[in-house]
């Protein structure tokens, strides 16, 4: 199965411009964990997740009304394909530490693919699994 097959296309993103507080009532508004950061052109520029918010914005003591998503955002993330397999996601999940990937085409963000997307297709459950144990797991030792 490939990745476009439980791909969510329809992601939601931030531009770089746009204020740290933006990015978490996007993030509080969709119930996601992340957002992609791309420009008017859906090139992908970065990841922004809640963490980096509370971490590099909130506990730095920054006004995330004033402060951009570009100064707090991850800026080389990994991405797959539409036409990867899935089990080349879940590989790329566990071995960034990530529970969501930008799936890219031709430098451009069609969409998002997660552990939960992988977990409830059925087909990759014992993948999803590892990948969020070894995720899990580094978490914890870290």
């Amino acid at each position: 199965m490939q990745v476009k097959d439980l791909m969510n296309p329809s992601a939601v993103t931030v531009e770089p411009a746009s204020s740290a507080a933006l990015a978490a009532r996007l993030i509080s508004r969709h119930n996601v964990g992340a957002l992609p950061v791309c420009g008017s052109d859906r090139r992908l520029r970065g990841m922004v997740t809640d963490r980096d918010i509370v971490l590099r914005c909130v506990a730095a003591e920054e006004d995330p009304a004033q402060t951009p998503v570009r100064d707090i955002m991850t800026r080389s993330c990994a991405t797959v394909a539409p036409g990867d397999d899935c089990r080349e996601a879940t590989r790329l999940m566990a071995l960034h530490q990530v529970r969501r990937l930008p799936v890219v085409d031709k430098g451009k963000l069609v969409g998002m693919i997660s552990l939960s997307d992988l977990a409830r297709s059925g087909r990759f459950d014992m993948e999803a699994a590892q990948a969020l144990s070894e995720i899990s797991e580094n978490i914890i030792v870290r």
